[in-house]
């Protein structure tokens, strides 16, 4: 579930974020809404082309942990922890752990914020980002499958393909990412030391995914 509105417009102001109330508060699309995904259960499989062209299946990874981060290239909360670099430097420690990180951006081609392709590669250069890869889930259907609700929301899916987090990226919304205690990473590591993760679902917060609708 997301923050409350207080807490969000707290957070943006403090990022010095000039947003209103509908780009912050979390968004699902009126039709079409699928079911979460479930964590403990296996994870729903997807092929989503990438920034590159490259079409990425989830099946293709097996064996190994994959992250998926949703993102946006708008909002306050995302650009919080790019801005840092709480997020490149996870994402970097991550993937030399032998993580597959996937960024996704289900932003519909209606919305304001949207980027076709080579834009949004080039905004992930620009952020200097280090995912695996940059999906293109511009139709919704990987987002609405796991039930991605907000920017940034993150799962990780275990190397048997079970799904063993989702949910914030950390403890909540600050001026500095890096003071919170990180979800995600230590979900990763509970996995890498075949440890059940202590800590598995949990709050996401941040702004609203972009789907049409």
């Amino acid at each position: 579930m997301p923050l409350s509105r207080r807490h969000l417009f707290t957070f943006a102001a403090s990022a010095g974020a000039a947003i209103g109330t509908a780009a912050l508060v979390a968004s699902w699309p009126t039709t079409g809404a699928a079911a979460a995904a479930t964590v403990g259960q296996p994870a729903p499989d997807f092929a989503v082309v990438d920034t590159g062209g490259q079409v990425r299946k989830l099946g293709d990874f097996r064996g190994k942990i994959v992250v998926l981060e949703w993102t946006s290239p708008s909002c306050p909360f995302v650009g919080a922890h790019y801005k840092s670099g709480n997020m490149q430097a996870l994402q970097r420690w991550a993937t030399q752990q032998g993580v597959i990180w996937l960024s996704v951006l289900s932003t519909h081609p209606s919305r304001s914020d949207y980027l076709p392709t080579p834009q949004a590669a080039a905004f992930n250069n620009e952020r200097n980002a280090a995912p695996t890869a940059l999906l293109m889930d511009e139709d919704g259907k990987l987002g609405m499958s796991y039930g991605a609700r907000t920017t940034p929301h993150m799962f990780v899916v275990a190397a048997d393909g079970t799904l063993a987090y989702a949910g914030a990226i950390d403890e909540g919304p600050s001026p500095d990412p890096t003071t919170k205690r990180n979800y995600v990473r230590l979900a990763i590591e509970d996995l890498m030391a075949q440890r059940p993760v202590k800590t598995a679902s949990t709050r996401s917060y941040g702004c609203g995914v972009g789907y049409g609708g």
